[in-house]
């Protein structure tokens, strides 16, 4: 080794989530000597598989747009792209089934035209909405892509009242703005922060015609980020342990870092916590955060996701959105989940569920199955092979106005320690993007404190 080759460097990343599996795998790409632990037996975080009889079955569904650059990096990097096509162009099929007329199906979709007019068309066919609320639509879209997301005056505004102030009325909250906007922020609009909900539909509808085209995985979420995350990361040269928890970090006299697994003291230059804020709040030295305890105020929301395997296919196209219905959106799993034989396996996706994410499964079974038979009339009569729920109780950080200030940046005031996870200050809501734009922020900072700083993943993709 050459004089002016970089010293070998020690990292430790606490987490393997999509946070932490990006900075462990940008840490080593940069030439550190990695290990990267995990508690859970496996890889992915909340966006998991697992097994239930002959079922490969995803925890809950999960959806990238387009515009999810650091997503769809993390994807190329993992050699995963073709595991979660995107649409060709949006095209989201929204049944409304409240209507005293009866159900009528309509469309939220895009053309190639330039922002704004790739989406003029599809408003203006959209039947669920009037043609004046479909105007107001377009007013409100044009004062929402005047906002500023990273104005902090914005955080501490609800969406709803903003929305209610440009004239939206309940009904184009509930068939827009809300369809969306509890999918992607996992909240109802007066539950929002202003600031996330700009950032949502600015990034999402008015940055480019293509940025709000849905991808999802071709196969179970368990492929990406379990098995070939671990993949990218074993080519990688990282040290993964599964099933070993840090259990604290103390400081050498060197000034290095020691974790503490229990079977091991870990040295390293460099700690990424990326775990939940509650695990990272107990995990903290003290001295690390100005104010540890806003980590504990920083809320958290529920998702539920029900599934149905009917003996019979029951729906024709792979995903909808439901109106007029508790029930918010439903996928086609039946292929992703390895089903054989007659049958289709249906999963329905409920954000902001906390009302209902501790009804015992009974209840569940007698509120959705009536309302997928109302929804999907080929499903009446159908027989039911199999009924279960999977609930995340702090599935995100509840995205409230407020949040913004509470979210804490990468950096902390301990040298070589730095904080990653979709909870932290990334611009973005809980979701995919925000975990990756976490992990790659948490590694960057950490190359540029060791004098070794890396071209920004996003950049190289570009």
């Amino acid at each position: 080794m050459s004089d002016d080759a970089p010293r070998s460097s020690r990292a430790v990343v606490v987490g393997g989530g999509i946070a932490g599996v990006t900075a462990a795998l940008r840490l080593a790409d940069a030439g550190l000597d990695v290990t990267l632990l995990e508690g859970r037996p496996r890889l992915g975080g909340l966006a998991f598989s697992f097994r239930r009889g002959g079922l490969t079955v995803d925890n809950g569904q999960h959806v990238y747009l387009r515009c999810c650059t650091a997503y769809r990096w993390f994807l190329d990097r993992v050699d995963s792209a073709r595991l979660a096509p995107l649409q060709n162009r949006l095209d989201v099929p929204v049944l409304d089934v409240g209507r005293p007329a009866g159900p009528r199906l309509g469309r939220l979709r895009r053309n190639a035209l330039p922002v704004p007019l790739h989406l003029a068309a599809g408003l203006a066919g959209y039947p669920h909405l009037s043609l004046a609320e479909r105007a107001g639509v377009a007013r409100a879209a044009l004062a929402l892509g005047r906002l500023d997301p990273d104005d902090p005056a914005l955080d501490e505004d609800d969406f709803g009242s903003w929305l209610a102030h440009h004239g939206q009325s309940p009904r184009t909250i509930e068939a827009l703005w809300d369809l969306v906007g509890v999918a992607t922020l996992n909240a109802t609009a007066p539950n929002s922060s202003l600031a996330l909900a700009a950032k949502v539909f600015k990034t999402g509808l008015l940055s480019e015609p293509g940025a709000a085209d849905i991808g999802w995985a071709a196969v179970p979420l368990g492929e990406i980020h379990d098995t070939m995350s671990r993949k990218a990361l074993d080519s990688a040269g990282v040290r993964t342990e599964l099933r070993t928890k840090a259990g604290a970090l103390t400081r050498t006299d060197e000034g290095h870092w020691l974790v503490d697994t229990g079977a091991e003291h870990i040295e390293a230059e460099t700690v990424v916590l990326a775990v939940p804020q509650r695990e990272t709040h107990d995990l903290l030295p003290e001295g690390a955060l100005d104010a540890p305890d806003r980590l504990l105020d920083i809320g958290t929301s529920p998702i539920l996701n029900v599934h149905v395997v009917y003996d019979r296919k029951v729906l024709k196209r792979p995903f909808f959105a439901a109106l007029g219905s508790p029930v918010q959106w439903v996928f086609d799993r039946t292929a992703t989940s390895g089903l054989t034989g007659p049958g289709q396996y249906l999963a329905v996706s409920q954000s902001a569920a906390g009302d209902e994410i501790d009804l015992p499964v009974a209840e569940l079974r007698a509120r959705y199955l009536p309302e997928l038979e109302r929804l999907l009339p080929a499903a009446r009569g159908a027989g039911i092979r199999d009924f279960f729920v999977t609930r995340e109780r702090t599935a995100t950080f509840a995205p409230a106005p407020g949040v913004g200030r509470l979210r804490p940046g990468t950096h902390t005031r301990a040298p070589g320690l730095f904080l990653a996870g979709a909870w932290t200050a990334t611009g973005w809501p809980a979701t995919m993007e925000g975990a990756v734009r976490s992990g790659a922020g948490a590694a960057d900072a950490a190359l540029q404190a060791l004098g070794r700083p890396q071209e920004h993943p996003l950049q190289e993709a570009a």
